[in-house]
């Protein structure tokens, strides 16, 4: 008859969980291992008590979808995006609640710092078009403002220059053009890339910028009287007439440029281009309804 088998005998009791544990009693194992069998138990209870309660797995699945919502915007997100990034997946939680796990695992987001006023280098023989939109800069519907200016860039190789045109309702880039020399010629190299990204179908709208002599060169014009835009200045000096211009260069330096190196000129164009895409395809506005902007015209043209 075969022998009994009390409790004490088989590893299949609480706590074990390898193959081995439904075969060799703990006996023998503590044996051959050379540990006691009050060891094993003891190590047995602890595991047991370390089994996660409901509230706890929750917390750590937050904890890692968190993580990966962070990582996926490139370590720029804060709390409110990533918060509309989890509801998107289905997750029903709070800001409170993603803030409050993001500072205890050492996460943040970027808050870029209060855009300076820019320095505009003005044509004294120009003539400036009037501000056709006195700081109302979102006129409710796509194609009714565009917004557009220059900023300074540099890399390895020298200094460059980022123009670009995006629209004031959805906030999409548009357009864009890199040189290692400001002119008229970005300019309208970026108005054209604007133009065909709206098929042509842009006469009547507004393009704002500040009064640069980039933006008052018959070059300029030229191109803007080709397409049917509009042309509209703001006041020389005053960052508010061009604010979203000024915050959206804040948004790119901060998020991403003054967090990079750049060895060469091509590398810094690679850059640009990746991040434009992602601007307008991933990154979430809060002025929009947390959505990116390609995502936002998509919905104003299901709506329509």
């Amino acid at each position: 008859m075969a022998k009994y088998a009390g409790p004490d005998d088989i590893a299949g009791t609480v706590g074990a969980t390898s193959p081995e544990g439904t075969r060799f009693s703990v006996r023998r194992m503590a044996r051959l291992l050379d540990v006691s069998r009050a060891g094993y138990y003891a190590h047995a209870k602890r595991a047991a008590a370390t089994v996660l309660t409901p509230r706890q797995q929750r917390r750590a699945d937050l904890e890692v979808k968190i993580t990966e919502a962070h990582q996926d915007s490139r370590g720029t997100y804060g709390s409110p995006r990533i918060t509309a990034e989890l509801r998107d997946q289905g997750e029903v939680v709070t800001a409170k609640t993603v803030a409050k796990i993001m500072a205890s695992i050492g996460l943040e987001g970027i808050s870029p710092r209060t855009f300076k006023v820019k320095t505009t280098v003005v044509d004294p023989a120009a003539s400036f078009p009037p501000d056709l939109i006195d700081r109302h800069f979102d006129r409710g519907q796509l194609d009714a403002v565009w917004l557009t200016d220059i900023t300074y860039l540099t890399c390895g190789e020298g200094e460059m220059f980022l123009c670009a045109v995006r629209d004031g309702h959805s906030r999409k880039v548009l357009g864009y053009s890199i040189s290692d020399h400001i002119g008229a010629e970005m300019v309208t190299d970026a108005i054209d890339d604007a133009v065909a990204a709206r098929g042509g179908r842009c006469r009547g709208t507004i393009l704002h910028s500040d009064r640069g002599g980039e933006y008052t060169a018959h070059l300029t014009a030229t191109a803007c009287f080709r397409h049917g835009l509009r042309r509209s200045m703001g006041a020389t000096g005053i960052c508010w007439d061009n604010s979203p211009a000024e915050s959206f260069w804040s948004t790119f330096k901060h998020e991403h440029y003054y967090r990079h190196a750049y060895a060469t000129k091509m590398e810094l164009v690679a850059a640009v281009d990746n991040w434009v895409r992602f601007y307008n395809s991933v990154r979430r506005h809060s002025s929009i309804g947390m959505l990116s902007p390609d995502n936002f015209e998509q919905s104003l043209r299901t709506a329509a």
